[in-house]
């Protein structure tokens, strides 16, 4: 029987990179098919254990330009896209994601992300000084801590809490008193 090795996975609007994470893989195949299914099987360790992962892939995908890389650490695998759009999940199969299939956090792109990031904004001519942003003066400085005024700041909260849980005390005990 064969075992499942980990299989990472992100995407871009037009592709999908999968990462298959098997050291010192032996015997790779690796088939990628128009409708979507993917196949990979290799022999890996002193004993040639073999891996095998046979997933259905979302949607169609373009085999031609669809590109694989097999290293001594891993196999990857960019898997384009038939149409540019973003999946809502790698496979088909709804419901429990396998055990072995992992988000790929390290190429993960959100997609509002993907088509013109942070670094590709044209600002133009906005002057940031008209914010407002607050005193900016001292900003870095060694003995300035951010830390030790969120501590004062929370400090005066929880004695505010205090006195009002007091007061509510000390009128209750008043008007248990009167009761009396």
């Amino acid at each position: 029987m064969s075992r499942h090795p980990t299989v990472k996975w992100a995407q871009r609007s037009d592709k999908v990179y999968i990462t298959v994470e098997l050291p010192d893989a032996e015997d790779v195949k690796v088939k990628l098919e128009p409708h979507g299914k993917f196949f990979f099987s290799a022999t890996s360790g002193p004993s040639k254990t073999p891996y095998e992962v046979d997933i259905d892939l979302f949607e169609s995908v373009d085999v031609n330009e669809s590109k694989a890389s097999v290293s001594s650490r891993c196999i990857c695998y960019m898997v384009k896209k038939a149409e540019s759009k973003w999946w809502n999940r790698l496979i088909k199969q709804e419901g429990k994601t396998p055990v072995y299939l992992k988000v790929d956090w390290d190429k993960w792109v959100d997609e509002d992300e993907d088509k013109g990031g942070a670094d590709d904004m044209d600002f133009g001519d906005f002057d940031f000084n008209s914010l407002n942003m607050g005193d900016t003066d001292g900003i870095g400085d060694e003995g300035d801590s951010d830390m030790e005024e969120e501590t004062t700041a929370e400090s005066k909260v929880a004695e505010k809490i205090e006195e009002e849980e007091n007061a509510e005390k000390d009128k209750e005990a008043a008007s248990e008193v009167k009761k009396n």
